[in-house]
């Protein structure tokens, strides 16, 4: 892979974690805190959702730091090597502790009585997009599954080329 690539993505993996770290200490506590500000009876729901979105941004640095050793795997061509699997590992539980996380809330406001400040419409679009987020977490835990498997096939082909040669 070329040099100049390599650094564009460690430039943007290193963006995001800063991003979600600014997410984590001024955007989410800020929302929260103006959405109990402007409808009190949110008041008793701030601290859960707030800590749940904390953890989601979490993981997600989570897996980009993984990224950024899988990159410097690909950078030393050191990929097809059994140590790239903890990583992989990584990326894998981090999206499906995201993901159990989108379906607690999912549930949640499935099943909680919340009120709301209108006709209930911020309620619904909340509902559909944890839904749509736990979905689309579900498929994507699926295809890096996959991958993982095509991860361990090429591992596999290469230390056996590496026997013949």
């Amino acid at each position: 892979m070329p040099r100049f690539f390599i650094t564009v993505l460690r430039a943007g993996i290193a963006a995001a974690i800063l991003f979600g770290l600014f997410g984590q200490l001024v955007i989410i506590p800020t929302t929260a805190a103006d959405e109990v500000d402007g409808f009190p009876p949110y008041a008793p729901y701030a601290l859960p959702y707030t800590v749940v979105a904390l953890a989601g941004v979490a993981c997600v640095q989570a897996v980009l730091a993984a990224a950024w050793r899988l990159l410097t795997m690909v950078e030393r061509d050191a990929i097809f090597s059994a140590a790239a699997f903890r990583w992989v590992d990584t990326i894998i539980g981090t999206t499906i502790a995201a993901t159990l996380l989108a379906f607690a809330v999912t549930c949640h406001l499935m099943l909680a009585d919340i009120p709301s400040p209108g006709d209930g419409m911020e309620l619904i679009s909340a509902f559909a997009a944890a839904t749509a987020t736990t979905g689309i977490g579900a498929c994507l835990v699926m295809l890096l599954v996959i991958m993982r498997g095509l991860l361990r096939k090429a591992t596999h082909m290469k230390s056996e080329l590496a026997e013949v040669v």
